[in-house]
């Protein structure tokens, strides 16, 4: 498993990280053990986690996947051979996170939710501590970003200068190694390099966006900042939740799906998506791969990719993932790929 450097921070990542957002929902406590156990024994170092998690997001299992990375480590006592990563939540209404009340990338919030964390995860630091979303209305989720909209500001805001502020005092603390963002356009991540740059703040490593073969919006803008500024995509949903392993082709909802258990896909059902997931599909079996492993294999080969964010529900599933690393994107591959992405371009930003 090739190892990367994450950004200038002087740590190294496996080229594929595993993902822990079904953990504590989908998964079991002892399933997700075992995808750990899975994942490090082929090499992977780096697992991403977050506050949220598990998906979908709810006041009941909030936590719950840093809970069962933590019950891992406390067992297993190899905290020294991963490299974790964790998130804060941006700007939302949902209470449950911060007590009662609405969630923003204050101080006082980005010090208690990191505390929280760590309780759960039970150890006193993680690797990379990731702003989740931001604290200001942009285009993410879902929503077009190539489609422009007037900026909408709240007078509540937080500046990025002061939530770096705090971010650093983590950084300086010992609780994170070091700091990264997610869900970020090229204006936000330009502005935490300046303040950085400027107020002599904690830089950000890593940027974690959703990239994957219909949807590559990142490329426009971010991927330039990634390769000039050392800030490397983790990239999620690489699979597009699952669309690219064509197990969702013709409306079918399989058995214990993420589709057939929850209403959250639209994200990647938008029109022309469902030819886009066909015409990959049908290339990856003309060369003797799974869809799959194809998806996977082309967003690791890209050069501004520092990893790429592997889920599963089942050991198969993730076995199959895994195997995607053997996977050369050569010159030809390369060049049938983007025939395909100029009829079918970026379908499910």
């Amino acid at each position: 498993m090739q190892r990367r450097p994450l950004g200038r921070s002087g740590i190294e990542v496996s080229a594929l990280c595993l993902g822990s957002m079904n953990w504590g929902d989908q998964n079991t406590e002892k399933e997700g053990h075992a995808q750990i156990d899975m994942a490090l024994d082929r090499g992977v170092n780096f697992i991403d986690t977050a506050e949220l998690y598990a998906i979908p997001p709810l006041p009941d299992t909030q936590g719950r996947s840093e809970e069962i990375i933590g019950s891992w480590l406390q067992r297993t006592k190899r905290r020294g051979e991963i490299v974790l990563a964790s998130k804060v939540v941006g700007r939302t209404e949902r209470d449950w996170f911060r007590g009662g009340k609405p969630a923003r990338l204050t101080r006082d919030q980005i010090h208690g939710a990191i505390d929280a964390s760590l309780v759960r995860l039970k150890t006193d630091y993680v690797d990379l501590y990731q702003v989740h979303w931001p604290d200001r209305d942009i285009s993410g989720f879902g929503s077009n970003p190539t489609v422009w909209k007037p900026a909408a500001r709240t007078e509540d805001e937080t500046p990025i200068a002061e939530t770096l502020e705090a971010l650093t005092d983590l950084v300086k603390a010992g609780k994170a190694r070091a700091l990264g963002l997610s869900n970020e356009n090229p204006w936000g991540v330009m502005r935490y390099l300046h303040a950085a740059e400027t107020g002599g703040l904690a830089r950000v490593h890593a940027i974690q966006n959703a990239y994957s073969l219909v949807n590559r919006t990142f490329e426009t803008g971010l991927a330039e900042i990634a390769e000039r500024e050392s800030v490397g995509l983790l990239a999620y949903s690489p699979l597009a939740q699952g669309f690219l392993s064509g197990k969702y082709l013709d409306g079918a909802r399989p058995h214990g799906a993420r589709r057939s258990l929850f209403n959250r896909q639209q994200r990647y059902e938008k029109p022309g998506a469902d030819d886009a997931y066909r015409a990959y599909g049908a290339l990856a079996r003309d060369i003797g791969i799974t869809p799959s492993q194809l998806a996977l294999a082309f967003a690791t080969a890209r050069p501004f990719v520092t990893s790429t964010i592997i889920g599963a529900t089942t050991l198969g599933q993730l076995r199959e993932n895994l195997d995607s690393i053997t996977v050369d994107i050569t010159q030809d591959l390369e060049d049938r790929i983007n025939v395909i992405h100029q009829v079918h371009c970026n379908p499910a930003p």
